[in-house]
């Protein structure tokens, strides 16, 4: 569900206990009269509705065993071939997260089971939902990783680890949240004010210090 702008994730469908709740910032920019400003929390029924939504999470790489190869091609000063590998281990990380998606949507969660459609339709996200990331525009903030690799087990399941700035290693990977909505999209949080960092720091735990070092991106000049 959401509550507020947060989402908050139980661990059973009779919401017996809170398992984990992930937050989310919210546009502040002007806009124009009709147009909202978006947070991701939106994008789930409210506690208040009385239903069960839902919300999935994934953790991929094509990354892993590939340091011994890079070091080999770094001792012959091979540098187009350490390139290329990185290139393509980046290039199948990406690919393997649009096939994962692709099969939650029509199998696994089975929302769009109905979907069929072609690479071009795929490739312009013509499906029904989205696939937001930590650290990325919608929800910038990278410490949220952290709940996503513990709700997963990500790094016993996959070997994937982050670093201590929340970079993900092997390099080679994707990780995030899968939004059902079909009015779901993406969006840039932008700039925010001090009321809503304060919110955010107080609703992570964080003193404003904190708050202030991990959304500096999104700080007001």
């Amino acid at each position: 569900h959401s509550q507020g702008d947060d989402i908050v994730i139980y661990e059973d469908e009779q919401q017996s206990s809170i398992r984990e709740t992930l937050c989310h910032l919210r546009q502040q920019n002007s806009k124009v009269p009709g147009k909202a400003n978006y947070c991701l929390a939106d994008f789930l029924l409210p506690v208040e509705a009385g239903y069960n939504d839902y919300i999935g999470a994934f953790a991929v790489t094509a990354g892993i065993g590939i340091e011994a190869k890079l070091a080999e091609f770094e001792r012959q000063h091979d540098d187009y071939s350490a390139i290329m590998l990185k290139a393509l281990a980046d290039r199948l990380a990406e690919a393997f997260a649009e096939y994962m998606h692709q099969q939650v949507r029509v199998n696994y969660w089975g929302y769009s089971s109905q979907e069929a459609l072609d690479n071009q339709a795929l490739i312009k996200e013509s499906y029904e939902g989205i696939r937001p990331a930590p650290g990325y525009p919608a929800c910038p903030d990278h410490t949220e990783k952290d709940k996503l690799f513990s709700l997963l087990s990500a790094t016993e399941n996959t070997g994937i680890e982050l670093t201590e700035s929340y970079a993900m290693y092997p390099t080679a990977a994707v990780s995030g949240w899968y939004l059902a909505h079909a009015d779901a999209r993406f969006f840039n949080v932008g700039k925010i004010t001090t009321d809503q960092l304060t919110d955010y720091a107080n609703r992570k735990g964080w003193s404003i210090e904190e708050a202030r070092r991990w959304l500096a991106p999104n700080l007001q000049d």
